[in-house]
């Protein structure tokens, strides 16, 4: 896979990068119907319409496809069909088929390629695209698509180029690196599966101009300092003003700029390292 810087032919296109997807992607797949589906944007709004998250809307037509987290037919051996691109996630999806015919999407791990064979079960080879319980799994193997309970489904390290290690093993418990440097205990018996996920090149692309960003449902991002004091606790004043509050705010009044918003009836038994580091003379 490679990062190809464009020429810079207008404004638009200085600085811009785009990946080369032709060595990785399958030409032409075969669309299976009952996999994709339409999707209603929400542009950030809630199921009241209210805005819950703001500078998002437009964007290019797209569609959902189905991806299976759970990975739940055990024993039975898959045949890669194809490689695709997602445009809902920057990782890339591969179309399996099951001997009985079956077929589903799964996030595709970095160097599957079309024709290679994946099995889930409890303990089968350690392969890239396999899928096994974390005790059947050596130390210092890179994994993704983590469950966080047996059973649940895939809900850690799921984008592009992310990979978590196993560093061990404790009452019953594995012990996952994350991405993060975030050392968390998970149930052994788990379902993970083996290898980093693919498109590793994605932090590296420039968009390079505000309208590839439109095309992604990204809207303008106005300062608070730039808006009216009805709009945003910054606005206001005369010219170009700094925040003047003793305290700064969120714009819906709740402190910021510091201020620790976890909850603190959250427990953290299941962290034995934070990702952050405390700083030196505080606790």
């Amino acid at each position: 896979m490679v990062v190809k810087v464009l020429k810079p032919t207008s404004p638009g296109r200085r600085n811009m990068s785009v990946i080369v997807r032709s060595a990785v992607l399958t030409k032409k797949p075969s669309v299976v119907k009952k996999l994709v589906k339409g999707i209603k944007r929400r542009s950030g709004r809630n199921n009241r319409g209210v805005i819950t998250i703001r500078s998002r809307g437009g964007a290019a037509k797209r569609k959902f496809r189905t991806i299976d987290f759970k990975q739940t037919k055990l024993g039975i051996p898959a045949s890669v069909k194809s490689i695709e691109y997602d445009p809902n996630r920057s990782a890339y999806i591969a179309l399996i088929c099951f001997l009985d015919g079956e077929k589903s999407y799964i996030l595709a791990p970095a160097n599957l390629k079309v024709d290679d064979k994946v099995v889930y079960n409890e303990n089968t080879k350690i392969k890239v695209g396999n899928r096994l319980i974390l005790k059947n799994i050596p130390s210092g193997v890179a994994i993704h698509n983590i469950e966080l309970q047996p059973g649940g489904g895939g809900q850690l390290v799921r984008s592009a180029g992310s990979s978590a290690m196993l560093a061990g093993f404790d009452r019953g418990f594995a012990q996952v690196k994350m991405p993060s440097g975030e050392i968390r205990i998970i149930p052994e018996n788990a379902y993970a599966s083996i290898g980093a996920v693919s498109n590793p090149d994605y932090s590296n692309v420039r968009v390079g101009k505000a309208g590839r960003k439109r095309l992604m449902g990204r809207r303008p991002r106005v300062r608070g300092k730039a808006k009216n004091p009805v709009d945003h606790p910054h606005g206001g004043g005369e010219g170009n003003t700094s925040i003047g509050l003793k305290h700064p705010k969120t714009p819906w009044g709740k402190p910021t700029l510091g201020y620790k918003t976890r909850k603190r009836n959250k427990s953290n038994k299941h962290i034995i390292k934070p990702r952050t580091k405390k700083r030196k003379g505080k606790k």
